[in-house]
């Protein structure tokens, strides 16, 4: 009780996690929660499926976390983030009937209305949501990473595997592609302005 989160770093967390102190794990989920939704956010459909994801990404990680290099805890969370939010939107995919390895651009679209505010709360969620679902997965990994999370093209490149010059150009396309398709959209909606 009472860890100071800022003074032990993720090595010295995985190793006391892996002697049974529950409280390091728990350490190590507040540290890298975000950061393991917006690599599940941006695989998966909806927000409540990429919390599935990373609650079951953790559950593992902490079944497993004697496999881990505890230098490089980060990467390897969020590698099973990845891998199982992939297994999830293809288990969804196969379920409905679809191809698999094909952005669904018509699940983020489909919302309900409960009350005006929430109506245009709903419209701007799926607007944004559907403008994300035109990104490849690693653009919406980038965007997400360095725009929610203010992680550096250094430390994402570790994370997606990519150069950091590689993690720039994503961000860039990423960034080209959703005004485009946000530009269109609001076009569409006729609040262009």
């Amino acid at each position: 009780m009472g860890r100071d989160e800022g003074v032990a770093d993720d090595a010295e967390l995985v190793l006391e996690a892996r002697r049974g102190d529950a409280g390091a794990f728990e350490t190590l989920v507040r540290r890298h929660y975000r950061a393991a939704f917006a690599v599940a956010r941006a695989r998966v459909e909806s927000a409540m499926d990429a919390e599935d994801v990373v609650q079951d990404a953790f559950v593992r990680a902490l079944e497993r976390l004697d496999e881990c290099d505890p230098e490089r805890f980060a990467g390897w969370l969020l590698a099973i983030v990845r891998n199982h939010a992939h297994n999830v939107r293809a288990y969804e995919a196969r379920r409905r009937g679809e191809d698999p390895e094909s952005p669904n651009l018509q699940g983020a679209a489909a919302v309900g209305s409960a009350g005006e505010g929430r109506a245009e709360r709903s419209e701007l969620r799926a607007t944004l949501e559907a403008a994300l679902d035109t990104l490849s997965p690693i653009q919406r990994e980038v965007l997400l990473l360095h725009d929610l999370e203010g992680l550096g093209h250094a430390e994402i490149g570790e994370i997606v595997s990519v150069s950091t010059g590689m993690s720039r150009y994503h961000l860039m396309q990423a960034r080209r592609a959703m005004r485009e398709a946000l530009g269109d959209r609001t076009e569409a909606h006729g609040h262009g302005g």
